[in-house]
């Protein structure tokens, strides 16, 4: 059992930052892929971004490639999204998920655990 929690969002303008956090706690941290979805009313949840285990591979989707940026501390159980130039359309909530499988990365159904997910809003 691995527990989430996500933190660091909230209202920012277009072409802004945020930073958000997902702390884990419970198993093995490394010993999990971990993804961040989002979803916005109305919508499929959609994948954003995972990290390998060990942080040596990462994957973003196509409409956030060269603005979001996922890593990960094992030591302090921790995975961060660096998020730039936001825009509009990035509103959503935001979740974390911890996968334990070795296939199908960015499938929603792929993981294991979520966090409750935390609101970017971003305005124009």
């Amino acid at each position: 059992q691995v527990q989430l929690e996500e933190s660091g969002g909230g209202l920012v303008q277009a072409g802004g930052s945020l930073r958000l956090s997902c702390a884990a706690s419970g198993r093995t941290f490394s010993n999990y892929r971990i993804g961040w979805f989002r979803q916005a009313p109305g919508k499929e949840r959609e994948f954003v971004a995972t990290i390998s285990r060990n942080g040596g591979s990462t994957i973003y989707t196509d409409s956030v490639k060269g603005r979001f940026t996922i890593s990960r501390d094992n030591a302090k159980n921790t995975v961060s999204l660096q998020m730039d130039s936001l825009k509009p359309e990035d509103t959503a909530v935001y979740y974390c998920a911890a996968s334990s499988k070795y296939l199908r990365a960015t499938f929603p159904s792929t993981y294991d655990y979520w966090g409750r997910g935390t609101q970017v809003t971003v305005s124009s």
